[in-house]
């Protein structure tokens, strides 16, 4: 097996410390290490982070390959940093039964750049009406623990009961994408001052806040994990601190583009800048940063949404919603988090290794980069600064909303189970 030496990193961005990688698994850390015939890499001024586990990916295989592949979705994870990644239900056909989230975790381990864990549809056919063989999905080969109908809202309030009750069974939860169908009928964008001016049907915050009330009170009568995608407001914000001041298991994610991005954006009419959930305020985007550095927040999650060109090249009305951003989520948080000074590099750590794993249940990962840990890990150059440039791009997609911005920081290494998947910030 071979070694290879991590020379003068900074570890979570403390302490500079070598790290020895031995096969598989991290050998020793510490300083002045040295090991004979090991592949040395100098990471002086470097970030040594655990590898990053994205809990909110869109792969779209099966079904829509033409906009990503297992393949080349996990080579944009690499480049991102991520060393596993959850895959949506979304798919075509959707992954609502065990063979299917089969398939996709096959496809993971044949062709993955990173771990691959499907997520299981909450309902039949994402359709809301029917829970989907949720049992056997965890019993699978794949070991769904995570369900969810992300794209759709769960919006029966029987429906996600039961769901709850369901996976309570087996540590499983039940990850909701919180939209209130009938209040966002029609709409656009985010409802507001930006809405009203531009004549967009507006996508009231309040659609997305009554079902994180409703299901965190469900979550909380039923003793089960609820987990909230995609937190978008300020309201939503103190309904889930609320919710964990009552002791309920909820927690929450955040994406990079809803850390940096405004509802002002759509006066250009680009569609590359809808979404779902919309880009909120300025408002909205500062009570999400201090969410998010205070832990309300649990953790920041891709929403990785590739489509085709000619789905987002089109008038706005008529584009898919969605952003890439595996490729540069760590940028952005970074930049919003870090260089404000809000957050540190062990608490990006935290938020996109540690505990998106410990939600998912991603064993391997989001672990201490310490002796006999797996050596999944990944380095990163935060004094690098440039414009972000979708033509290089792992994806198969460019549906970045960033595109000629200058962002922080760039991945120079990432490293599955001792295995370098990305080297100098070019695929392996």
């Amino acid at each position: 097996m071979s070694k290879i030496l991590i020379r003068g990193a900074k570890v979570l961005g403390g302490e500079v410390q070598d790290v020895l990688i031995d096969g598989e698994t991290v050998s020793a850390v510490g300083a002045g290490l040295s090991a004979e015939g090991a592949q040395v890499i100098e990471a002086e001024g470097l970030v040594l982070l655990p590898g990053l586990v994205d809990l909110h990916t869109h792969l779209r295989e099966p079904g829509r390959e033409d906009s990503e592949t297992v393949l080349t979705g996990t080579r944009a994870a690499a480049r991102g940093g991520y060393t596993s990644v959850f895959a949506m239900a979304n798919t075509f056909p959707v992954a609502d039964t065990a063979g299917v989230v089969e398939q996709v975790w096959r496809l993971g381990r044949e062709h993955g750049y990173c771990d691959v864990q499907p997520i299981g549809a909450v309902t039949v056919g994402l359709e809301g009406k029917q829970l989907a063989e949720l049992g056997a999905m965890h019993d699978s080969a794949a070991g769904v623990t995570v369900f969810s109908d992300d794209g759709k809202c769960v919006d029966d309030a029987v429906i996600m009961r039961r769901a709850l009750e369901y996976v309570k069974a087996f540590g499983g939860v039940v990850a909701q994408h919180a939209q209130e169908p009938r209040l966002t009928e029609g709409a656009q964008m985010n409802e507001g001052i930006v809405s009203a001016e531009l004549g967009l049907g507006g996508w009231p915050a309040v659609a997305e806040e009554s079902i994180i009330a409703r299901d965190v009170l469900l979550a909380e009568h039923v003793g089960s994990r609820v987990h909230i995608c995609h937190l978008s407001t300020a309201g939503s914000v103190e309904i889930v601190r609320w919710a964990k001041s009552r002791g309920i298991d909820v927690t929450a994610e955040v994406t990079p583009h809803h850390l940096l991005l405004t509802d002002e954006l759509v006066r250009s009419y680009n569609p590359v800048y809808k979404v779902n959930p919309p880009l909120r305020t300025e408002a909205d985007v500062m009570a999400l940063r201090e969410a998010l550095a205070d832990g309300t927040i649990d953790i920041v999650a891709t929403d990785h949404a590739p489509h085709p060109h000619e789905d987002k090249d089109c008038e706005w009305a008529a584009a898919a919603m969605g952003m890439v951003g595996l490729e540069t989520a760590l940028s952005v948080v970074q930049h919003t988090m870090v260089d404000s000074g809000l957050m540190n590099w062990a608490d990006v750590a935290e938020r996109m290794s540690f505990k998106p794993a410990r939600i998912g249940g991603a064993e391997d990962h989001g672990r201490p980069v310490s002796a006999g840990e797996p050596a999944n890990l990944t380095l990163v150059d935060p004094a690098y600064r440039g414009p972000v440039n979708p033509a290089g791009f792992a994806s198969r997609s460019r549906n970045t909303p960033y595109e000629g911005r200058e962002l922080p920081g760039r991945v120079t290494h990432t490293f599955l189970r001792g295995r370098a998947t990305v080297v100098d910030g070019k695929l392996a």
